[in-house]
């Protein structure tokens, strides 16, 4: 028989968690890629988020609200507003995708599917992006020297920025990045014009191009 476990000692307790965890992790994976029982998950998985504020529960349903067609899954109709929701309760916990869901907030907020006029909320956006971003989210960097390249409402262009947000983003591994920033110093825009930098980004955006395409993966909302 298994040994209780003292609620009050927390270095018993983190364990405890741990593995009960993985054994939820395991029956949803269960139900959800061997039975195909998404009405089931989905009920799991909207207990676990609302109930319990559980983060990578929260990023999952919140995938589930995005799906749209034949993509629909748990019974659960299309709702990017309570998408929205769970990733913003799963960006505020730090587990295995709170960085995804901190993105996806941003990415929410910057497509208009948070303010009731259909506006953009350039501010959470960016709010978002920049904790993403820090966090190493390569796709979130990205987004913010997009902000700052084209400008919008609130946020004028800053090629410095812009620039700055780029090379993270190409640091991290993103291919558009690099190829923008190998750009922008061919040109000197918002930079020092730098033919041999603008050369060696050019050689990264062509190296990562290379080995995307040795595997080519389907595009996550995150």
């Amino acid at each position: 028989m298994a040994s209780s476990v003292d609620f009050q000692d927390e270095e018993e307790v983190n364990p405890f968690l741990e593995n009960l965890e993985v054994e939820c992790n395991y029956q949803l994976d269960y139900l959800e890629g061997i039975q195909k029982n998404f009405d089931e998950v989905a009920k799991v998985l909207k207990f676990n988020c609302e109930e319990h504020k559980h983060s990578d529960s929260c990023y999952k349903l919140g995938a589930y609200y995005v799906k749209t067609f034949e993509e629909i899954k748990g019974g659960l109709t299309q709702d990017l507003k309570a998408a929205y929701n769970c990733f913003l309760m799963a960006c505020e916990k730090p587990r295995k995708k709170f960085l995804e869901s901190c993105h996806n907030v941003g990415l929410l907020a910057h497509d208009e599917w948070v303010n009731d006029d259909g506006t953009p909320d350039m501010g959470k956006a960016r709010e978002y992006y920049t904790k993403a971003c820090d966090g190493g989210y390569a796709s979130s960097c990205f987004n913010l020297s997009a902000i700052f390249l084209q400008g919008a409402p609130g946020f004028p262009k800053d090629m410095g920025l812009a620039c700055k947000y780029t090379l993270k983003a190409c640091n991290l591994g993103h291919v558009w990045a690099c190829a923008n920033a190998s750009r922008m110093y061919k040109l000197g825009d918002g930079v020092n014009k730098d033919e041999a930098k603008a050369e060696v980004l050019k050689n990264r955006a062509q190296q990562l191009h290379k080995e995307q395409q040795k595997t080519i993966q389907p595009l996550p909302f995150g």
